[in-house]
């Protein structure tokens, strides 16, 4: 498609980083793509993407949707409500937008934006980060004409004559990051004397990480490391209290990073949940890490993560249940062996798909012909 043409997308979806930031990305490579291109998001309201997208420079409209819990609770009283007003609202958006093509990124928006968008006969396409299909994604796989995933194996969920073998997007800041290393340091107010090691727990934090952290604080700060660590907002306040009661000198928390391209770019190691943009981005950036997953997720997908990685020598992983106890003697040993380091890098290579953004657009720009 040419610059001088305009394509008009709806992108739908969020709830976590793992939905939005690949979202986010998808829009900037569609931006770089066809420089007039029309971008306009629906999410959740009360969700994350409300506050991330704009802040990215994006307009978003919000559905009143949410999950089915697993117990009996007032939002699954008030799903069905939810759910009618959703659709009504995803058709307004749709009459007044009138995309070419519409974009699910999973979670809960992207099913009633997609179906209504499908039965106009908008072209649709479905983005799926996991190795195990979200439920929204699963449901609107029949609708859509595109599925774009980051996993083999997964025609087990959606039509094979479908599915498109991406990858995962990234943001470009990470793709294109022009900083150098000591800007980076400098930025966190790490010392270039001190291995770094960054801790991940997801967007919105991990209470298992964070429990081991605090209980091996002492150690790791006397240990000869720093650590950059995200915290998540759910436990920043408890984490602080902690960090300050112990006076420890090399651990930096955060609540949240914006600056993950620094992150990545100060870090000599990870410690990381294994969610699909984590692995992702981290393979990327080669980054050697010891895995965490979540025990908590479908079909245990963050494990499955980890283990195809650990089974090429590109990771290491540790048991969630044995993280307080394993957790600084793996860490020091993976920072002071820089052969096993370098050597983790260089597998990761073969897990790296720094091109998924380019690849989606392209069938986006297929679709909308």
């Amino acid at each position: 498609m040419s610059e001088e043409k305009t394509i008009r997308v709806i992108i739908s979806g969020g709830g976590t980083g793992g939905h939005i930031y690949p979202a986010l990305a998808i829009a900037n490579e569609l931006k770089r793509r066809v420089k007039k291109a029309e971008i306009l998001f629906v999410g959740a309201r009360g969700r994350m993407e409300m506050q991330k997208v704009p802040e990215a420079g994006y307009a978003i409209e919000g559905l009143w949707i949410s999950g089915i819990q697993r117990k009996l609770t007032l939002d699954n009283l008030s799903f069905p409500l939810k759910l009618a007003s959703s659709l009504w609202k995803a058709g307004k958006i749709l009459k007044r937008f009138k995309p070419d093509v519409a974009i699910g990124v999973g979670g809960f928006a992207s099913g009633p934006l997609l179906y209504q968008a499908a039965r106009r006969g908008v072209p649709c396409l479905i983005q799926e980060q996991n190795s195990f299909a979200g439920l929204t994604n699963k449901l609107l796989a029949n609708k859509v004409e595109r599925v774009c995933v980051a996993s083999l194996g997964m025609e087990r969920f959606f039509p094979e004559e479908k599915i498109v073998f991406t990858g995962n997007p990234v943001r470009s800041d990470i793709l294109e990051c022009k900083s150098s290393r000591e800007e980076a340091l400098t930025h966190f107010g790490l010392s270039s004397e001190r291995p770094v090691l960054l801790v991940l727990g997801g967007s919105l934090g991990a209470r298992t990480i964070n429990n081991a952290m605090m209980k091996h604080l002492k150690k790791l700060d006397e240990s000869g490391i720093q650590v950059l660590w995200q915290v998540g907002k759910f436990y920043f306040e408890e984490v602080q209290k902690v960090v300050n009661e112990n006076r420890v000198k090399n651990i930096r928390i955060r609540e949240f990073i914006r600056e993950m391209d620094l992150a990545y770019l100060a870090a000599d190691a990870a410690l990381s949940r294994a969610g699909a943009l984590s692995v992702s981005e981290l393979c990327i950036v080669r980054k050697p890490t010891i895995f965490v997953p979540s025990p908590n997720v479908a079909e245990d997908h963050q494990t499955k993560n980890a283990e195809a990685l650990v089974n090429r020598g590109a990771a290491l992983m540790i048991r969630d249940s044995e993280l307080e106890t394993l957790l600084a003697d793996r860490v020091l040993e993976l920072l002071a062996d820089k052969p096993k380091q370098e050597q983790m890098a260089a597998n990761m290579e073969a897990f790296a798909k720094p091109s998924a953004a380019k690849d989606i657009v392209e069938e986006i720009l297929k679709l909308a012909k």
